[in-house]
């Protein structure tokens, strides 16, 4: 599968955010051999707690799949780049790739405000931006543009 394919799953997840009327930001983890072991999508709005973001959600899951909290030899797929709580999950648990879609321009910890990966934090993932980015960032604009 190419990186789009997975940014497809992950504008599948962002989808089913904004049913539930969450902002459309969705995410999939997968391991070496490219199977999708983790999904996400933000859920702030149907629980009402401030951190499950898309990527939380899919990093929880991928640990429960592989059975441990090191997720190195992963991959992180989610249409909107990552802020700083997901960048700090994302270097805790070792992920060595992160893909995203939409630049954030008010949170973006991958080089829109700050590139977290950079720090000297221990690891530093490699970071493709860009996939799919005007598919991930029209959906975020309609439900923004719908709410006002």
């Amino acid at each position: 599968m190419e990186r789009e394919d997975y940014m497809r799953m992950a504008l599948d997840q962002a989808r089913q955010a904004l049913e539930t009327g969450d902002v459309p930001v969705g995410c999939v983890v997968t391991d070496r051999e490219g199977r999708v072991i983790g999904r996400g999508r933000n859920r702030r709005q149907e629980r009402q707690n401030a951190v499950r973001h898309a990527e939380i959600e899919a990093i929880e899951a991928a640990c429960a799949a592989a059975g441990s909290w090191r997720l190195d030899g992963c991959a992180l797929y989610v249409t909107l780049e990552p802020c700083p709580m997901c960048a700090g999950a994302i270097i805790n648990a070792r992920i060595p790739t992160v893909v995203y879609g939409a630049k954030e321009p008010q949170t973006g910890s991958c080089g829109s405000v700050i590139n977290l990966f950079e720090e000297r934090y221990g690891h530093r993932p490699a970071i493709y931006g860009g996939v799919l980015e005007e598919e991930c960032a029209a959906l975020l604009r309609s439900f923004f543009a719908a709410l006002r």
